[in-house]
């Protein structure tokens, strides 16, 4: 490692923290990540991973494990909330691999955030530092200090906070967290796919559409388990954690009329959790002189584009590549800045148009609700909606620019 490299403190070890760590240890930094729980741990739920996600990890040598641990589905179908019917959105698989250069896969949380610490700890045995929760820091034109609720404290010459929607580190340089709720609740699910029957285990992505409803099912760890997340329109629950539980009379609750299948998976899901769904203001920066921001730190989403996990993923490869080309760290952080903030700001509002799509009044009459969906799920359509996102590589993206 060379030692001209300055030593880059990231706060927080999640996916987009541990993205960063590992893509900067490949570049020869000195990086040491500080994350407050004392393991590595993430929420037992899936995440989508697109090509242009594929690309970052292969980058950082990630790829191989994680072909092994995912599940590659063959298509995202689109159903109806009621009857049931289907229709083919995209074929995956192949196709993804022919047009965009690397496979789209779904992946359990917690296996993408293991394969992401070991190879940091293979590049870096003693960069991670757990139990360590931040209370604040000092910045001055020697370097960053984090503080520690232990009393403790760590020197760097620059901060990355990647701590998540809420980030300490934001809130330190821009204020209190503005979050809004949005008037959504998602209620979340993992089912051991032994326990559905054959036409509902299915190698396939499914996204249920409905009028002020929608759910999303896609398998994990290679087929052995079911990811379901379901989207209400409601306004008596405020609590933004994934780990509050729920019942299945409530789940069902909300959704009563939707398809038997529907509720067939309701009711295997070992314990159903959720959560209300809550918005911050776009930043007008990232950066404040040694310190900048990444992943749902600085751009949080709502989950309807599946880019949540994959932005952080990104950014931590182009922030790398921005300090490894600029010497000076604030000109380096602006510089990753600007090639970021359009693409994340698009997929922040790309995701809450699709709340309306995905919900649309249309959908509650049987006399319009096919058109609808034929026509908003059109190849052309979908190609408008997606295929910017999944071309984009953040490998070799201009920066110190603004970027699409």
């Amino acid at each position: 490692m060379s030692m001209s490299k300055p030593r880059i403190l990231i706060a927080g070890g999640g996916i987009g923290g541990l993205a960063a760590a590992l893509a900067l240890i490949r570049r020869g930094f000195d990086v040491q990540v500080y994350e407050q729980a004392p393991a590595l741990k993430e929420v037992g739920a899936g995440v989508q991973v697109s090509a242009n996600g594929m690309a970052v990890l292969e980058d950082l040598g990630v790829a191989d494990r994680l072909m092994e641990l995912a599940a590659h589905p063959e298509q995202r179908q689109i159903r109806m909330w009621n009857t049931g019917q289907r229709w083919t959105a995209f074929d995956l698989g192949s196709i993804s691999v022919s047009t965009y250069g690397h496979p789209y896969v779904t992946v359990y949380r917690p296996d993408l955030l293991d394969a992401l610490a070991d190879g940091v700890r293979a590049a870096a045995p003693s960069a991670l530092h757990l139990g360590r929760q931040i209370v604040g820091f000092d910045q001055d034109d020697a370097g960053v200090t984090l503080r520690f609720r232990d009393g403790g404290t760590a020197h760097g010459d620059a901060l990355v906070g990647a701590d998540g929607i809420h980030s300490v580190i934001r809130s330190g340089l821009y204020g209190a967290d503005q979050a809004e709720f949005t008037g959504l609740v998602a209620w979340r699910g993992v089912i051991p796919m032994d326990s559905l029957p054959p036409h509902l285990a299915q190698n396939v992505s499914f996204n249920w559409v409905g009028p002020g409803r929608h759910v999303i099912q896609y398998p994990l760890r290679a087929g052995k388990l079911m990811n379901f997340v379901g989207i209400v329109e409601r306004t008596d629950w405020l609590e933004e954690s994934w780990n509050t539980p729920g019942t299945h009379d409530a789940m069902k609750a909300d959704f009563e009329g939707w398809h038997q299948d529907v509720l067939d998976m309701i009711d295997a899901i070992p314990q159903p959790y959720l959560w209300a769904l809550k918005l911050r203001p776009l930043l007008p920066t990232w950066t404040r002189g040694r310190i900048t921001l990444l992943g749902d730190a600085c751009h949080a989403t709502l989950p309807f584009l599946a880019q949540g996990a994959v932005m952080a993923i990104e950014d931590g490869l182009v922030l790398a590549r921005a300090l490894e080309e600029q010497p000076d760290l604030t000109s380096a952080f602006l510089s990753y800045e600007a090639a970021r903030q359009a693409r994340t700001a698009r997929i922040v509002t790309g995701s809450a148009e699709n709340t309306r799509r995905f919900h649309n009044p249309a959908l509650s009459d049987p006399a319009t609700a096919q058109a609808y969906v034929e026509r908003e799920w059109t190849p052309e359509r979908l190609r408008e909606r997606y295929d910017w996102i999944y071309r984009y590589d953040a490998t070799t993206v201009p920066l110190g620019e603004l970027s699409a």
